[in-house]
């Protein structure tokens, strides 16, 4: 481990409260439909969210790499930028998350990095491919979600047309146990690795490492961060998510989680940071269109899609601002 004084140990801390903030504030992508189902209750349903999250975060690190050295580069990029960018992120997760809005925090933090890093250096600073390259996985990851999540609905609803709702209801109760341990270890895959790849960035930065391999230290106190926060639970945005986009049954749950799950795994064995919250949204969206359009409570939807719209300028506004503000005292 490397020696982590002045600003360098506060990034690092200032990363780890963001990966707790991370799985405080979306814990309810893991659990939001176990829990509207009342297959779990909410207190069993974040502590196994927590365990799995954890787990998940050792599933790879190609999403920390990408992180790490694919958005702005890490030779002109210093810890102040990475302290900035971790503070917008976390004002922009406070504030959304006591407005009750299942926003981004990859939008969130990806949005601050690029905004503290144009505030130091320019629009130069930027790596363009790359962060084409994961506005593309962000914007098509919300689509595959809503169309895995339709389809595995359709295809339950045809396999299981001439079982009755009784028995269907026990078996995707069971069944939905496994959907939702699937989706809080895809969200420890992809979410806790970007911790991860912003401490790396910052280890760079400041001469303690060459190259963006995430070292294993960063690793476990990423994942236990990440874990903490799940553990801690945000409940008024499991209401939104669980709740009040559509009426859900196990059935519904199963469907949501799969599809979400399969898409965040994908992504993430491939390095692309998309958003857990946009993907189990919109594959809750999907299952709730196969009942009929009018299910799906649209003002609840429209809201969030605002808050989406404004998440990655919002927050790299912020991080912009505490760039200013912190260069002027370091």
């Amino acid at each position: 481990m490397p020696d982590l004084t002045g600003f360098l140990l506060l990034t690092v801390v200032l990363a780890l409260l963001f990966d707790f903030s991370n799985g405080w504030h979306d814990c309810a992508n893991a659990v939001a439909t176990v829990v509207s189902t009342r297959v779990m209750s909410p207190l069993a349903a974040v502590m196994w969210a927590g365990v799995l999250n954890v787990a998940g975060a050792f599933f790879s690190t190609a999403v920390a790499k990408m992180i790490g050295g694919g958005i702005v580069f890490p030779e002109v990029i210093t810890s102040v930028v990475v302290g900035a960018a971790l503070a917008g992120a976390i004002l922009w997760n406070l504030v959304t998350l006591l407005l009750g809005l299942p926003t981004s925090s990859s939008h969130a933090l990806i949005g601050a990095l690029v905004g503290s890093a144009v505030a130091h250096g320019g629009w130069s600073v930027v790596q363009f491919k790359g962060l084409r390259a994961i506005l593309e996985a962000m914007i098509f990851s919300p689509l595959f979600g809503f169309l895995m999540g339709l389809l595995i609905m359709v295809a339950v609803s045809w396999s299981f047309f001439k079982v009755q709702r009784g028995v269907a209801q026990k078996v995707f109760s069971r069944l939905q146990l496994l959907s939702a341990s699937f989706m809080a270890f895809s969200h420890g895959s992809n979410d806790a690795q970007k911790a991860m790849g912003i401490i790396t960035l910052a280890l760079v930065a400041s001469g303690q490492l060459t190259s963006s391999e995430v070292p294993t230290w960063v690793v476990v106190s990423c994942a236990l961060a990440m874990g903490a926060g799940t553990m801690a639970g945000g409940r008024r945005i499991m209401r939104t998510l669980g709740m009040r986009i559509v009426k859900l049954d196990p059935v519904h749950g199963f469907a949501a989680e799969t599809g979400a799950a399969s898409v965040l795994l994908f992504t993430a064995h491939f390095g692309l940071p998309v958003s857990t919250t946009h993907t189990i949204t919109s594959s809750i969206l999907g299952v709730g269109a196969t009942k009929r359009l009018s299910a799906v409570r649209w003002g609840v939807t429209t809201k969030i899609l605002s808050a989406w719209v404004f998440t990655m300028p919002g927050a790299g506004a912020l991080g912009a601002l505490v760039y200013l503000i912190l260069s002027s005292f370091v």
